[in-house]
C-alpha cells in the first residue's frame, strides 16, 4: 500500500489491487501532465502528521509556489512509524526535514545527507516546571524528577543540565503530558509552540508554571532543516535550490497571511484526521514563525544555517559522546546562490 500524501495535483493512492490499478493510471497521468507543463516531480517527507509546525510547505503546496518554481511538489507525513532517512535511501521521497542533531547523528551512521535550506534557527525546547513545587530557577531541579524525551530530543536536555551543573531524576516521557499533569515529576520537556500550549488547554494557567528555555544566543541549537542524499543534490541542483526557495517562500507567505496560512493547514489537518483544533493550532504558528523569521537583523538569515551555530551544536554533540565527528560546514550544507524571499 502506497505512503498517504498531500498532493493536490493527484490522488492518495491506497486499497486493493483494483484499486492500486486505477491509482497507476492516474497517477501516470497525473506525471505526465507535470511532466507536459515541464514541472519536475519530488516527494517531500516531514517529521510529523499535519500541522502548523510545517505551514509554509503546505501554503507552498496550496498556492501554486512550488509549482511556479518549477516543481510538482508530494507531502509525505511523518511520524513515529516513519523514519526519514530510510525514505530517502530507499527512493520513497527525495527531500526530507530533519532537525540539526538528528541529521548529524544520521551522517555520522553513514548517511550521505545534503543539507539544502535551515527553516527552524532557533529551538523550541522548553523544560516547564511546576511553581507550587518550589521550581523558580534551573537551580531547583537538582535531584528532583524530570521527564525528558528520548533519542533525538535528549541530547540538547543532557547539554542544557552539564552545562549548569544540575543533576536531576530524569524519568523517561512519552509524547504526551499526562505524566506531568498528574504531578508524577516536577518539570517535563516540551515545545514551545506544542506542549506547553497544550498544558493550558488541559485547564492549567501560566502562573502556575515556570518555563526554561534551552536556546541561548551561544547555543540557538537549530531545528527543522530541509535535506536530500548527496546524490540527488548532485543530480540535479536546481532542484534543491527550487525546493529550498519555494518552501522558505511559502514560509514567508503564511507569516504575512497567518489565518489563511491556518485555513491551509486546518484543511490537510482534518484530511488526515489529526486530532487538534485551530486555537492550537494559532499558537503553533505564532509561536514558531519568530525562529524562522528573526525579531532583528543580525540574529540569523533566514533560510540559512549558521556556520556557527553548527559547530556549536556538532561540538555539543561529540562532547556528549553522541557522534563521533562533524564533516565541515561547507561539506555539509549548500547554501550558495540560494535567493531568500
Amino acid at each position: 500500500m502506497s505512503d498517504p500524501a498531500v498532493n493536490p495535483h493527484g490522488p492518495v493512492c491506497r486499497g486493493p489491487m483494483l484499486v492500486l490499478v486505477a491509482a497507476f493510471f492516474s497517477c501516470f497521468a497525473v506525471c505526465a501532465a507535470a511532466a507536459a507543463e515541464g514541472l519536475k516531480p519530488l516527494t517531500l517527507i516531514l517529521q510529523w502528521a499535519p500541522q502548523s509546525q510545517f505551514a509554509g510547505y503546505y501554503v507552498a503546496l496550496d498556492k501554486g509556489i512550488y509549482a511556479k518554481h518549477g516543481l510538482d511538489v508530494t507531502i509525505l507525513r511523518g511520524g513515529p512509524d516513519r523514519e526519514q532517512v530510510e525514505y530517502l535511501l530507499d527512493g520513497r521521497a527525495q527531500f526530507a526535514t530533519r532537525w540539526l542533531t538528528t541529521a548529524l547523528e544520521d551522517v555520522d551512521r553513514g548517511a550521505p545527507l545534503k543539507h539544502i535550506a535551515q527553516i527552524i534557527n532557533r529551538s523550541n525546547l522548553a523544560l516547564v516546571g511546576w511553581r507550587d513545587r518550589g521550581i523558580t530557577s534551573v537551580e531547583d531541579l537538582e535531584g528532583r524528577r524530570v521527564g525528558i524525551w528520548e533519542g533525538q530530543f535528549r541530547p540538547p536536555f543532557i547539554a542544557f543540565f552539564r552545562a549548569r551543573g544540575i543533576h536531576p531524576h530524569i524519568i523517561p516521557q512519552n509524547y504526551s503530558i499526562n505524566l506531568f499533569l498528574r504531578r508524577g515529576v516536577e518539570a517535563c520537556s516540551a515545545m514551545i509552540y506544542n506542549e506547553y500550549h497544550m498544558i493550558f488547554q488541559a485547564g492549567v494557567d501560566e502562573e502556575e508554571l515556570v518555563l526554561f528555555p534551552l536556546a541561548t544566543d551561544e547555543m540557538p541549537l537549530p531545528e527543522d532543516g530541509i535535506y536530500c542524499l548527496r546524490g540527488t543534490h548532485e543530480a540535479d541542483p536546481s532542484v534543491s535550490k527550487a525546493l529550498a526557495e519555494a518552501s522558505i517562500e511559502g514560509w514567508r507567505y503564511a507569516a504575512e497571511h497567518p489565518e489563511e496560512a491556518l485555513d491551509i493547514v486546518m484543511k490537510y489537518v482534518r484530511e488526515a484526521h489529526v486530532p487538534t483544533n485551530r486555537a492550537h493550532m494559532r499558537w503553533m504558528l505564532e509561536k514558531i514563525l519568530p525562529t524562522i523569521f528573526p525579531a532583528r537583523a543580525g540574529l540569523w538569515e533566514p533560510g540559512r544555517l549558521c556556520p556557527n551555530a553548527y559547530r556549536k551544536t556538532a561540538d555539543m554533540m561529540i562532547e556528549q559522546g553522541l557522534i563521533r565527528e562533524a564533516p565541515a560546514f561547507e561539506a555539509f550544507t549548500v547554501q550558495e546562490g540560494l535567493h531568500v524571499p
